[in-house]
């Protein structure tokens, strides 16, 4: 027969295994705010409109800070990939090449900026890894795809002066045009990169960067129209 003790035991151990619930019980998706009680929604429940509208500020945003690159870790804060998209996209259907199909339809060098911008970010962010850079893959790839802006602006500038008859002296601006987008290019990504490489490697990591923008600017320099 069990003494009063043992079963006060037992009692005591099926009381505590006795399941308990835990947690906030809210619909996912609207969470209440602690400090005013209304409901909160994420931005799956936004307008299409707004979220567009919101990505867009925020490229917008990023293209201010390439002109102006004062704040040097805008760009790396929150990265992505939309800017550097829209300026791929649009430099390439510009550098379509000649007007007559016959001769040239376009297609290599359409394929020839894709494989340039991104081919080439991803090789210039790998040696900055090699390096010791201290950013991630996708946060440089933004900031040398944001800073092609000066380039893009660059070639619009110098498709508007390839409607005129081509003189030495066009050809000439077209060069001071072209040159100062790739400067400022390269400026503009070393300003935002240069702090991320150890002090006596930024040479090494620089160099990539020129090359980079002086191939691109190469492309617009040589592009003409038939």
């Amino acid at each position: 027969m069990a003494s009063p003790g043992t079963d006060q035991h037992r009692v005591t151990f099926y009381a505590s295994e006795t399941p308990q619930a835990e947690g906030s019980m809210n619909i996912p998706g609207i969470n209440q705010n602690k400090a005013t009680g209304h409901p909160e929604y994420n931005t799956l429940d936004e307008p299409i409109r707004t979220t567009i509208m919101r990505d867009l500020s925020a490229v917008g945003i990023k293209f201010r800070h390439v002109l102006q690159p004062q704040e040097k870790k805008s760009l790396l804060k929150e990265w992505d990939l939309w800017g550097p998209l829209l300026l791929c996209t649009f430099m390439a259907i510009v550098l379509q090449g000649s007007s007559d199909e016959s001769i040239n339809d376009g297609g290599p060098q359409f394929a020839e900026v894709f494989v340039i911008v991104w081919i080439g970010s991803g090789v210039v962010t790998l040696n900055s890894k090699l390096l010791g850079g201290n950013i991630s893959f996708f946060q440089s790839v933004c900031v040398l795809g944001y800073c092609l802006l000066p380039l893009a602006m660059s070639l619009v500038l110098c498709r508007v002066i390839l409607f005129a008859t081509q003189t030495n002296f066009l050809f000439f601006i077209r060069f001071l045009i072209t040159m100062f987008g790739f400067g400022w290019a390269t400026f503009a990504s070393v300003s935002f990169l240069g702090d991320s490489q150890p002090v006596g490697r930024k040479g090494l990591a620089v160099y990539p960067i020129f090359l980079f923008y002086f191939v691109i600017a190469w492309l617009i320099l040589s592009h003409t129209v038939e």
